[in-house]
């Protein structure tokens, strides 16, 4: 009989992991939520909505964005994805490497990055379809001495559409998600358990027999001899508390706060997200339309259209928690001086396109890139596993990084996935069968 994985999640990680040991195992991906559907407002219904002040909580975006969840913090939202393709679906599809910290562990991931560069199209093509506002804005970022780089995306960067929909779920499908990955998995055999959320890993004589799911008020074990958890940062430390397995609380969230200003139709709401990106230490500035504060913050009262944003995203430091459904995570004094600086440097830069530094406006600090709670050392690195997990359960999402990116970090997430993948299908052994528990 053929190796049984249980693959916990289909976003980047899980979605990889799938693809990837489809065939050497019967793989089962169990995702707790359903299909991905995109928001299918246009923006004069959204912009009725604003008007209508119905969406004054943000838990209430999950009526017309069903994927969308939010968590409150005294400093922040927590945003993350759930169903098939997880917070992939809601990114805007940067193609960046992001292994610096890895390297320094000696984790060499050329090869996978390799591998990925032939599997996903990655490209700047959009640079030549910018709107004059993104153009205008990166001539300002350059006469300021920031070194713009444009973002390469992943997908069909040359044919987007560029209508600032990203987050919301690419309506033409020219942006790569994990879809792509997970729907190859099922094609090649796996099997898709959506709707089940895992309870915890089955731990028996330092071994997982399998994880315990949870669809509607049932309970069901499912049996395996590899569990590979990629639930996300928030998602996949909680599964181990609740399996015995303590993480370190240190828990990053890249925390992003935009500067915006009122310019009459500057249209960047049509436009590409994260266009391009200024490299700062600590934290990255990129033109960005941040749909979560146009929807709740009171000083984005201005059309959409009139809105022009620069998006702040922090490196923030290691502190923080997860046990159950609460997350503990609030913004540091370093954390809140770099985003002082960070929000001065924005300011200039809206400055540098004629708006006046008096009328700038900030939006809600909110976050999305969870991670960093079973961080890798020198010495888990090269197996890719904590020596606190059972030996056929491992991990593959952002839970592993060994700080924050301040980044984008799919990319990395895959090309980390793939390496996890390789290493199980070379050493995780059948256990004994196990056909029913609970």
């Amino acid at each position: 009989m053929r190796r049984r994985a249980i693959v916990v999640g289909s976003g980047a990680g899980g979605a990889t992991v799938a693809k990837e040991l489809q065939g050497e195992f019967d793989v089962t991906v169990v995702e707790a939520g359903n299909d991905f559907r995109r928001a299918t407002l246009d923006r004069r219904a959204i912009e009725r909505l604003r008007r209508s002040r119905l969406l004054l909580d943000p838990r209430l975006v999950r009526l017309v964005y069903p994927p969308i969840r939010f968590r409150r913090t005294p400093d922040m939202l927590l945003v993350n994805g759930i169903g098939t393709g997880g917070t992939t679906t809601m990114a805007t599809g940067n193609g960046i490497r992001m292994d610096e910290d890895l390297r320094v562990l000696g984790l060499d991931l050329d090869p996978e990055f390799d591998e990925i560069a032939r599997e996903i199209p990655l490209s700047t093509a959009h640079q030549r379809r910018w709107h004059s506002t993104t153009r205008r804005l990166f001539r300002t970022f350059d006469e300021l001495g920031l070194g713009p780089v444009v973002l390469p995306k992943m997908g069909d960067a040359e044919r987007c559409r560029h209508c600032g929909r990203c987050m919301l779920g690419c309506p033409y499908g020219r942006k790569w998600d994990s879809r792509t990955f997970l729907e190859e998995a099922v094609r090649r055999g796996a099997r898709l358990m959506t709707g089940s959320a895992v309870t915890e890993v089955v731990i028996e004589g330092g071994r997982a027999t399998g994880v315990v799911a949870r669809r509607n008020a049932l309970h069901r074990f499912v049996p395996a001899d590899l569990v590979v958890l990629a639930a996300g940062g928030f998602g996949t430390p909680a599964i181990l508390e609740r399996s015995g397995i303590e993480c370190e609380p240190t828990l990053f969230v890249d925390p992003v706060l935009t500067v915006a200003a009122r310019v009459p139709n500057a249209w960047q709401c049509n436009e590409i997200e994260m266009p391009f990106v200024v490299q700062r230490e600590g934290y990255i500035l990129s033109p960005y339309f941040d749909w979560i504060s146009s929807l709740f913050h009171p000083a984005w009262r201005h059309r959409l259209q009139d809105i022009v944003g620069i998006m702040i995203k922090l490196a923030d430091d290691n502190i923080g928690s997860v046990s159950g459904r609460k997350v503990r995570k609030v913004l540091t004094s370093a954390d809140r001086l770099r985003l002082d600086e960070a929000v001065g440097v924005a300011t200039e830069i809206l400055g540098g396109f004629g708006v006046d530094p008096h009328e700038v406006f900030l939006g809600t600090v909110h976050a999305g890139h969870p991670g960093g709670m079973l961080p890798l050392t020198e010495a888990s690195a090269p197996t890719m596993h904590d020596d606190r997990l059972p030996e056929n359960v491992y991990v593959a999402d952002a839970t592993l990084f060994p700080r924050s990116l301040g980044n984008p970090p799919i990319l990395t997430i895959i090309a980390m996935a793939k390496r996890i993948a390789a290493i199980c299908a070379a050493h995780v052994a059948p256990s004994r069968l196990v056909t029913s528990r609970r």
